[in-house]
């Protein structure tokens, strides 16, 4: 993710932290500074929500630790001011194992708020709870009710809440996916207008939430329907043969006519026939601000990135697409280059399966 810095690693897992991160943190300080002008209450007030973040930290390698016990790994967690979000390569495609991995993240919150209510009667016992406030009372009374509405709020059965997740699971164990997941996204839109209408009356960060929880819940119903269009028809259906190479001693200059000369967009780097290295637009456009024309492609491409087999399924293919930075994929036969796909390939796919399916139809 853009704008994001790396602050720790753990089980192969990068977290970073978002620039927009610090507005959370701006904001607590002017809350605690404008209450009593006191740096020790303010300090304590960005500790206070550090530990939160590291409870949500926790949370989603909860979902990422979990998720790689069915072999699915997860690219990297992102701490952004709504929260964290951890970018698994894909969700389980059995619903029991859709259903522990997005119970693992809420799971992880209920042993952290009973271990500090453990911790709280050893140490003194609870006090009131109308003596606590988002500012003041016992820390670790206030971290306990915070990791509760974390639970809480997570359990929430719409996208792209962990609930939303396990209501899905739950219903894909009776229907099929698709049905499933527009179900619970439609649940999850309905809940979203009642968060917008509850928030013109009385807190408008409900209408924020509600936004969040409406597109959230579209974006869903909408992959979903793109991979259960796509699921079992082969790479070899959508993939462009018709396209252009550069070998590695080829320049800059070669590859922007190129560009100019047609649609095509990024450039598999050959090496005699062997393909050794991937160009995408994005790499050229920084090259050629940083480098001169004359620079070779062997300087500037990737030599990690997916590739796919001519016999796997468009699914599959779709979300290596997906989970990449490049996004045009190689179609490798018996390790020689035979096509390429890409994201507007796919897409035209769908569109002439579906005009064709309408036709069909009348």
């Amino acid at each position: 993710m853009k704008w994001s810095w790396k602050i720790g690693e753990f089980a192969g897992i990068g977290v970073y932290i978002h620039a927009t991160f610090m507005l959370i943190i701006a904001w607590v300080v002017l809350i605690y500074w404008r209450q009593g002008h006191d740096l020790a209450t303010t300090i304590a007030g960005i500790i206070f929500v550090l530990a939160i973040f590291g409870c949500v930290v926790l949370h989603e390698f909860g979902h990422a630790l979990t998720a790689k016990k069915y072999g699915i790994k997860t690219r990297d967690i992102t701490l952004l001011p709504i929260g964290g979000v951890a970018r698994l390569e894909r969700m389980p495609d059995v619903p029991l194992q859709e259903l522990w991995v997005a119970l693992a993240g809420p799971a992880v919150n209920i042993v952290i708020a009973a271990v500090v209510y453990i911790w709280i009667q050893f140490t003194g016992g609870l006090t009131p709870i109308e003596e606590l406030s988002v500012t003041g009372g016992s820390f670790a009374e206030r971290l306990m009710i915070v990791n509760i509405f974390l639970v809480v709020f997570n359990m929430i059965p719409a996208f792209p809440m962990d609930g939303g997740r396990v209501l899905r699971a739950i219903l894909a164990m009776r229907m099929n996916y698709s049905n499933a997941t527009q179900i619970a996204a439609t649940i999850g839109q309905g809940i979203a207008l009642l968060f917008g209408f509850a928030g013109l009356f009385t807190n408008p960060f409900l209408i924020f939430i509600a936004l969040f929880v409406w597109i959230g819940a579209a974006q869903e119903a909408s992959m979903t329907k793109i991979k259960s269009a796509l699921g079992g028809i082969p790479v070899t259906q959508a993939v462009l043969s018709d396209y252009k190479t550069v070998s590695t001693e080829d320049t800059l200059q070669h590859l922007v006519d190129l560009t100019m000369s047609g649609s095509q967009q990024d450039f598999p780097v050959l090496d005699g026939t062997k393909l050794v290295g991937m160009v995408t637009h994005k790499d050229l456009i920084l090259a050629l601000s940083e480098k001169n024309s004359g620079t070779s492609v062997s300087e500037i491409m990737r030599t990690e990135f997916p590739v796919v087999e001519p016999s796997e399924m468009l699914e599959i293919a779709f979300l290596k697409l997906q989970t990449s930075d490049c996004h045009t994929v190689p179609v490798l036969h018996n390790g020689r280059l035979t096509g390429l796909l890409t994201m507007d390939n796919v897409g035209e796919f769908m569109r002439i399966q579906a005009a064709l399916s309408s036709s069909q139809r009348v």
